[in-house]
């Protein structure tokens, strides 16, 4: 599975980095961005609550 991010959409809060900072961080232009290709499956509850912990929900989840 993939993580990504609607970067026009992201408003920079870093909630994602929070609460899953092996797969998000922020850029240096202060939005976040996706650190793996692919989701370690012991980090998809975290992915998960990410996604539905972000105030644009601008992340979503691809199969491979």
């Amino acid at each position: 599975m993939k993580a990504k991010i609607e970067k026009s959409g992201c408003i920079g809060c870093g909630l994602c980095t929070d609460i899953c900072p092996v797969v998000f961080s922020m850029s240096k232009n202060a939005y976040a961005k996706v650190n793996v290709d692919i989701i370690p499956t012991d980090e998809l509850d975290a992915v998960n609550e990410a996604i539905e912990s972000c105030p644009a929900s601008v992340i979503t989840v691809e199969e491979e």
